[in-house]
């Protein structure tokens, strides 16, 4: 049976490898099958490292793709085994299906010196990092392109992701069942939470610093004008 097609604006993604459908859907609940809320916003840190997004971001400005010594380099360095780690439980938890075919497992090393050993799948270290980044951005996060005024935007980093706050709120705002509510990206509850309050009062932070530039511009041509007035005002 085929999968539907998924609604790539929601985060929803749909592979096809050999014949067999992965759908995979960054939910409210599935968020919480990656731990508790700490857990979670540990798994977003570990992908969105500095140093995992720049290497990846400078080889495909400079590659057009990422090579595959840079892919082992990523995965030798301690950064990059977390982030790789952390893509792999994303991705187990926003699929219904078994995804070891998929992104590989990790097994109990034989070998003396190391814990575990890396049995690969058919995707690469970074096809799995990538999309669990997608997939974890937004669940997490959001990736909705909606108007965000200044006075809701906080810059405080959060040691917590609590799902079930966004379940209960979705709940409330939309008169959604539970069942309902579980099964909405954080997304979906942005671009919802927008149509129902479009006409929100207030700046966006672009916009009230666009608007306060222009009121200070026009101070100082007010008063280099009235300065040059006084100047030729000024009896000879």
């Amino acid at each position: 049976m085929k999968s539907r097609p998924p609604l790539k604006e929601i985060g929803e993604i749909l592979i096809d490898a050999e014949g067999k459908e992965y759908f995979f859907r960054p939910s409210l609940i599935n968020m919480t099958r990656i731990g508790d809320p700490s857990e979670i916003v540990a798994a977003f840190y570990d992908l969105h490292h500095d140093e995992v997004a720049s290497l990846i971001q400078s080889a495909h400005q400079a590659f057009g793709m990422i090579p595959s010594w840079l892919i082992e380099h990523i995965k030798s360095s301690s950064y990059g085994r977390k982030a790789l780690m952390a893509a792999m439980e994303v991705m187990t938890a926003c699929c219904d299906e078994d995804v070891t075919p998929l992104i590989g497992e990790m097994r109990q090393a034989k070998a003396s010196g190391k814990a575990f050993k890396m049995k690969s799948g058919a995707m690469d270290a970074f096809e799995i990092i990538v999309i669990a980044q997608s997939l974890i951005s937004h669940g997490v996060i959001g990736k909705a392109k909606v108007r965000k005024l200044q006075r809701h935007e906080n810059n405080q980093a959060t040691s917590e992701f609590n799902a079930f706050e966004y379940i209960s709120a979705a709940r409330n705002h939309f008169s959604m069942s539970r069942a309902e509510a579980e099964q909405l990206t954080m997304t979906e509850f942005q671009l919802l939470i927008s149509a129902k309050y479009p006409d929100q009062k207030g700046f966006t932070k672009e916009e009230y610093e666009s608007v306060t530039d222009n009121h200070f511009a026009k101070k100082a041509r007010r008063l280099e004008r009235e300065k040059q007035n006084k100047k030729q005002a000024v009896p000879g």
